[in-house]
């Protein structure tokens, strides 16, 4: 992807890395997806923002003002163990400046470099997932780094909680911790959305927000890899997150598993409203 790519079309006052609160990372990586293409996610996400409106209705801001700055990607990768090093690296010197980081990916498992980060550096840490897919495979297709794995290796840095899933494989089911678990069809079957408010109380003060876009329903975000049916609106997503940013401190977060197509190009914008709006609700609400 182009090196020079920045999140927003913002002017150099706002994009100082130096002094913005925000840093984006690229993680262009896809090794492990059964349809490639995750690994254009990133540039289609920047791409998609610099054609975004920067003034947020719902909190009446401009989220940008806090600084958005956005880092060289991280590619060249083979292997996974390598990308999460170098992610962990990148994502632990963020925190020590006490920057924001926002990772765009890139396939599920760039997500598990900043969950090592994130643990280390924050005490009381919950990792939250929105996703399609439980994602708690022990092992899959000869890697314990698998994007079907991730959920795994981050229960064994912190607890975690998740959201949206409707897809799993049974040999998941034993090491669920199904009190820390909405699934889809409990969100569609709770109109009044009292989930959220459970979701929120399962979380620490510190909460890593890790966003799988198929969380999202195939008539909003059809362009991912694994697009599965019955999936969550985007008027839940952003009231879920919002009540989660109100009540506890989003420390990070990552977007993950476009897969972008010329005939879908309405996801992109997605996802790139998605991590804007996000924003909007971490710092101006």
């Amino acid at each position: 992807m182009k090196k020079n790519l920045q999140f927003g079309d913002f002017s150099p006052d706002y994009t100082n890395p130096d002094t913005a609160r925000i840093v984006i990372l690229p993680v262009p990586y896809d090794r492990s997806t059964w349809i490639k293409g995750a690994d254009r996610g990133p540039e289609a996400i920047l791409m998609a923002s610099r054609n975004l409106e920067f003034y947020d209705i719902l909190t009446d801001t401009e989220v940008f003002k806090h600084g958005i700055a956005t880092e060289v990607p991280v590619h060249g990768h083979n292997e996974p163990e390598s990308m999460i090093q170098e992610v962990h690296k990148k994502i632990a010197d963020f925190f020590k400046k006490g920057q924001f980081p926002v990772i765009l990916g890139g396939d599920h498992s760039v997500s598990i470099g900043a969950f090592r980060a994130a643990a280390e550096s924050f005490e009381q840490l919950t990792i939250l997932q929105l996703d399609a897919h439980a994602d708690t495979r022990k092992e899959y297709e000869g890697s314990i780094y698998n994007h079907a794995c991730v959920m795994s290796c981050a229960k064994d840095l912190c607890p975690i909680a998740q959201v949206g899933i409707r897809s799993m494989d049974s040999s998941e089911k034993p090491d669920l911790d199904i009190c820390r678990v909405v699934f889809a069809h409990e969100i569609n079957e709770d109109p009044k959305r009292s989930w959220i408010q459970k979701v929120v109380s399962w979380l620490t003060e510190n909460v890593y927000l890790t966003i799988d876009l198929d969380v999202l329903d195939p008539s909003l975000m059809a362009a991912t890899g694994t697009p599965e049916p019955g999936g969550l609106g985007w008027y839940e997503v952003c009231a879920l997150i919002r009540e989660v940013c109100r009540h506890r401190k989003v420390v990070g977060m990552d977007v993950v598993e476009l897969c972008p197509r010329e005939d879908l190009w309405a996801c992109d914008f997605l996802a790139a409203k998605l991590i804007y709006q996000t924003l909007s609700f971490r710092f101006c609400q």
